[in-house]
């Protein structure tokens, strides 16, 4: 019998306690968030759980008990029998515009535990499960997930690090959103630059559902949202082409990316944001890495198989293998544009 390294033991278990920490922890802060809890606390704490359960109108013992978990975690300062938020705690929980509101990420990792059974079953077929298939509430969860960094970066830093592209937007270019999901990064776009004209495209019915009951909430003109696929898309002659989070998912990424280089202008520029990610297995092993492994296995990967080619990118793809499917779609140069912890921002011509 192997001899136990009694200290790696050690530091495994305790590793793996604070991972079931973390996992028990996804419904209390999708509690908190539904409830208010989190923003009501930051109104009026500090607070005694009988003070903070009254405002929030919830029953004292649940909340008594639910402060308890969250001071445990850390997601929630306790001092002399009263709770607040630090402003680094309000900062991920309690601020939705915040670059690091993490909210999101607590909602997908509920729907990866619902999702389950069919990527099970899927590891044993080899077969997809097709995005409209995934769990229920998959679409708003991801959407949520990553609205903090369109919200932060898109407009001030993303479109700026785009040679000419500003400039052509501020005049008025027609943009193609390919991927568009609920719409987020199409209204940010379409409400910074009123003058240019933009289409979302994405293949799932219901998100592009959304995208249009959103768009009409924001009384916005200079926008509409249309089914469509990336390889096939209908339209021509775009300035600008985006696909945000979304290339990796598509099951036949080189034909998208030829019919997107069909589709711009000469001198046009596909803009294409991915999960940030280094080209190696051992360049990912860190807590992005981590995230974006089990979001691939549990998301990206059956998504693209249940796709025609289904190619199956990953999450981790890489800069290098990104840029050889780009490449593929006729595009001559590409050149890493901007980045974030989260992302990396790709511009090809």
């Amino acid at each position: 019998m192997t001899e136990v390294n009694e200290t790696a033991l050690n530091e495994l278990v305790g590793r793996v306690l604070g991972d079931l920490g973390g996992a028990v922890s996804v419904p209390l802060v999708r509690i908190g968030d539904a409830l208010d809890l989190y923003k009501t606390l930051r109104k009026i704490g500090p607070a005694t759980s009988d003070t903070l359960a009254d405002a929030a109108g919830c029953s004292p013992r649940y909340m008594r008990e639910w402060l308890a978990a969250q001071t445990a975690s850390g997601y929630i300062h306790h001092e002399d029998g009263r709770f607040s938020l630090t402003p680094e705690q309000a900062f991920v929980f309690a601020e939705p515009d915040s670059p690091v509101n993490l909210i999101g990420a607590f909602d997908t990792a509920a729907a990866m535990v619902e999702n389950q059974p069919k990527v099970q079953s899927a590891f044993k077929t080899g077969r997809g499960v097709a995005w409209g298939d995934q769990a229920g509430c998959m679409f708003c969860a991801v959407a949520r997930l990553f609205r903090p960094g369109y919200v932060n970066a898109l407009v001030q830093e993303w479109l700026p690090a785009m040679d000419g592209v500003v400039d052509k937007l501020n005049a008025g270019a027609i943009v193609a959103d390919v991927g568009c999901g609920h719409g987020l990064s199409t209204i940010l776009m379409a409400q910074a630059f009123p003058d240019s004209r933009f289409t979302g495209y994405d293949f799932h019915p219901g998100s592009i559902a959304a995208a249009t009951a959103h768009a009409r909430a924001h009384e916005l003109t200079n926008l509409h949202f249309e089914v469509g696929r990336a390889q096939d898309f209908g339209g021509r002659d775009f300035d600008l082409i985006t696909c945000f989070d979304c290339l990796h998912d598509m099951g036949d990424p080189k034909t998208a990316a030829t019919h997107i280089r069909k589709a711009l202008k000469d001198g046009g520029t596909w803009m294409v944001v991915e999960p940030m990610a280094g080209d190696k297995l051992e360049d990912n092993i860190n807590p992005v890495g981590r995230l974006y492994y089990s979001a691939s296995t549990m998301i990206c990967v059956p998504t693209s198989l249940a796709q025609e080619t289904g190619l199956a990118l990953g999450a981790q793809a890489g800069e290098k293998r990104l840029t050889e499917v780009i490449r593929s779609g006729g595009f001559t140069r590409v050149r890493r544009a901007a980045e974030t912890s989260l992302n990396m921002i790709l511009e090809a011509t």
